[in-house]
């Protein structure tokens, strides 16, 4: 089968499509014909840690929808033939291996691009929102770099919650591009000055909760921003600063909250344990169409470098999807 491989340098990344074996699912997996794969900024940032030894290679993707097309033993409600998505490593690939208790099956009214582009971005959005964030209707929600994937995805999330939303973005394309799907407050900037923007339009208040997708430059900036009791997502650091100062005396004071979002560590049934819950809880709102899946451009399957450069350049909004190989 067709599968895209990487290699990370402390330095670089090389990316190359290979003839591999196809995988044999194992006891409570399934095997996916992957029709389409959503690209995540993380897997391809220096430093992320998530490919291994700096030299080794991997292969890579993060997410994706298909048909199941056999099943482990042990997997149990899912057969060959059924339409699914879910979190599954090596997603750039014409088969891939996916967890039984991370698959959701895909609602009739998406198609496998919009499917593709869901799962490891809304279940992430999930846990900063809903899990960890603890965001309740009528709060302030934060977004910084909101025009990217998690970006967009807790802009939709947040208002489907009933957040009020403000996002940053150095593109005012960008925003203006957003406003229909809630954005209540468009602030232009990539740098760390939006303090004064938020206090006013939150009445001083500040925000209730920080998604912080940018990184340390930003982070000094968001704690001056924050509501009493607020709570400060950390899910990237785009930027490159891995490092900030923290003013305790505000987290003290205000009884500030903060908290990181990764997969890097967790066992399989830790990123399992919220899936019911997201299956329950979020996705009725794709099914009704009430969050449409936001989706930037598709790439046919060769065209993975090209569709790397655009997510590095920060040229999209919301998520870029790669076709599967029997698609392309």
């Amino acid at each position: 089968m067709q599968s895209w491989w990487m290699q990370m340098t402390d330095t670089d990344t090389v990316l190359e499509l290979r003839d591999s074996p196809t995988p044999t699912p194992g006891p409570g997996q399934l095997l996916v014909r992957v029709a389409a794969a959503g690209l995540n900024r993380g897997e391809f940032l220096l430093g992320h840690g998530l490919h291994g030894k700096p030299g080794s290679w991997k292969a890579i993707g993060g997410e994706g929808a298909g048909e199941v097309v056999a099943v482990g033993a042990q997997v149990q409600g899912l057969r060959p033939g059924d339409r699914v998505m879910g979190r599954c490593a090596g997603a750039f690939s014409e088969f891939a291996l996916m967890e039984a208790a991370e698959a959701i099956p895909m609602p009739a009214s998406l198609s496998w691009e919009q499917a593709a582009g869901i799962p490891l971005t809304f279940l992430v959005t999930y846990d900063m929102l809903v899990l960890q964030g603890r965001l309740q209707a009528g709060e302030w929600l934060l977004v910084n770099g909101v025009s990217s994937g998690v970006g967009v995805a807790s802009l939709q999330l947040g208002k489907a919650l009933g957040a009020r939303v403000i996002g940053t973005s150095g593109s005012s394309a960008k925003l203006d591009a957003l406003k229909p799907l809630g954005l209540d407050v468009a602030l232009c900037t990539r740098g760390p000055d939006f303090a004064p923007a938020v206090m006013e339009a939150t009445g001083q208040k500040g925000a209730n909760l920080v998604v912080n997708t940018v990184g340390g430059t930003v982070f000094p900036e968001n704690i001056r921003c924050m509501a009493f009791e607020g709570r400060h997502a950390t899910v990237g650091y785009v930027d490159g600063v891995v490092k900030a100062e923290i003013d305790l005396e505000a987290v003290h004071a205000k009884r500030l909250t903060l908290f990181g979002v990764s997969n890097k560590l967790r066992t399989k049934q830790q990123r399992a344990a919220a899936v019911p819950r997201f299956v329950a809880e979020v996705m009725p709102h794709f099914a009704s169409g009430r969050i449409q899946p936001q989706v930037d451009r598709v790439v046919d399957f060769a065209q993975l470098e090209q569709a790397k450069a655009r997510m590095e350049l920060g040229a999209h909004v919301g998520k870029i999807i790669l076709r599967g190989p029997s698609a392309a």
